[in-house]
């Protein structure tokens, strides 16, 4: 029997978007429309933290893709049209480097920045640009800087300044926890859930095939990444946006509710990894944590976690007086960075049995391929303000909101206040991080 699952209550359920399905795989968009700062209030700083573009599959995601294709073309005869495509399909897809729709995010969202910020931007007040050092990520840091360069006639082109080694003391990446958890024992869980459905049906079409359920996870992921890696990169920043890639065939081997159940599996990944389900989750955010409100104040860094104290604190690689920050990481970092800020907590654990429609948490609107994290610092008539906003959709930074002023405005003051989780290394977290189990 065919497992179905609840999201919305009846009447209620949003037209279905294939490609807002796939997780933290899915493309860049915008979750809302920009909600320009209230009457009375200018952006008078801007902080950008932004995830790679799209990217081939990760060794581990690629070596079950592969086993899965090689076991769907080694039988003798398909039972469904859908998988005719396979008799002829070879899979050419590299591993971790970005696409070249990656690269064309990043560099439409350095142009997106640029028209939406230009008045922050002088000769004197240039972005400071730096990236953690996986390749993706530099990667896709110089796209941003050259779709920046280009929005503004190659008048502006920020260097990337800083390049944090991954191997070392980074704010951008989630390496430096000992002891932090996994989340293999809720994605296991999940997967006996929505998975062995779909592995019967794709059997059934491809007899004596075999495919086990983390195989039947990793070709829907082949769906988002074949998709990805096939899409034209050739459009510049200023024409208008392209039409989105064709799809690949092998999404037309699921359907709407296998990629539910996919999708949901992101968010408990990333929820019981780095996020708040993780004892020591959101802990590998506070180093970046630490460093915006150092930006926010114009303040020496006060950190004691992954931030590199020589790099801090020297006015070369982390100045404290520009306009425009923007670093450039990956999503479980990012993740961890938002939980470390208050970010999209839940009411309750995120459960394994099944999603809850009410929850905020949807990987695909908190880090899809080029996600990014946006604080404004704003001078409103009366005191200097923060908003923050997660692909375009103001947060409701309900921790400490100002009343009477704006939707999501919160005072600097008391945003400092409101960040004693990080500003407290982590309330004890960051010791836990190495300690003997």
């Amino acid at each position: 029997m065919r497992v179905k699952y609840i999201f919305l209550p009846p009447n209620c359920e949003p037209e279905f978007d294939l490609r807002k399905s796939w997780g933290a795989y899915s493309p860049f968009f915008s979750v809302a429309d920009y909600t320009p700062p209230p009457e009375g209030c200018e952006v008078t700083q801007v902080n950008i933290l932004q995830r790679h573009g799209a990217r081939y599959p990760t060794l581990g995601a690629a070596l079950n893709i592969v086993s899965a294709v090689s076991k769907l073309q080694s039988v003798d005869a398909y039972t469904h049209p859908s998988m005719q495509f396979l008799s002829s399909f070879v899979y050419t897809l590299g591993v971790n480097d970005l696409v070249p729709s990656g690269a064309l995010q990043s560099y439409e969202a350095g142009a997106r920045v640029f028209e939406r910020y230009a008045n922050l931007v002088d000769a004197d007040n240039i972005p400071f640009v730096r990236a953690s050092s996986g390749t993706r990520v530099v990667d896709s840091a110089n796209n941003w800087t050259a779709g920046f360069s280009a929005a503004s006639h190659h008048v502006y082109t920020p260097p990337l300044s800083v390049i944090l080694s991954e191997e070392g003391n980074d704010t951008l990446e989630n390496h430096m926890c000992p002891n932090a958890g996994s989340s293999d024992v809720q994605a296991a869980e999940w997967l006996a859930v929505y998975a062995p459905a779909i592995t019967a049906r794709l059997n059934s079409w491809a007899p004596g095939a075999g495919l086990i359920d983390v195989e039947t996870h990793a070709l829907i992921s082949l769906c988002a990444f074949h998709t990805a890696a096939s899409a034209s990169a050739a459009a510049p920043a200023a024409a208008p946006a392209p039409d989105p890639a064709p799809l690949s065939p092998f999404c037309a081997l699921f359907t709407p509710a296998d990629f539910a159940g996919f999708d949901y599996a992101a968010d408990l990944d990333k929820y019981y990894s780095t996020g708040y389900g993780g004892a020591l989750g959101r802990v590998q955010g506070v180093g970046f944590a630490n460093e915006l409100l150092a930006r926010l104040t114009r303040s020496a860094v006060r950190d004691r976690t992954q931030t590199n104290a020589t790099l801090d604190a020297d006015p070369a690689t982390f100045p404290l007086d520009r306009t425009v920050y923007a670093d450039f990481s990956h999503d479980n970092a990012m993740v961890a960075i938002f939980g470390a800020l208050g970010l999209f907590r839940q009411p309750r654990p995120l459960s394994t049995a099944g999603p809850d429609a009410r929850r905020t948490w949807r990987t695909h609107e908190m880090v899809p391929f080029s996600g990014r994290m946006v604080v404004e610092k704003l001078a409103c008539d009366g005191g200097e303000y923060v908003r923050i906003l997660v692909n375009d959709a103001l947060q409701p930074l309900e921790f400490c909101a100002a009343d009477g002023v704006g939707v999501g405005l919160c005072e600097l003051s008391a945003f400092v206040d409101s960040q004693s989780y990080a500003r407290s290394n982590g309330g004890g977290d960051w010791e836990k991080c190495f300690s003997v189990q």
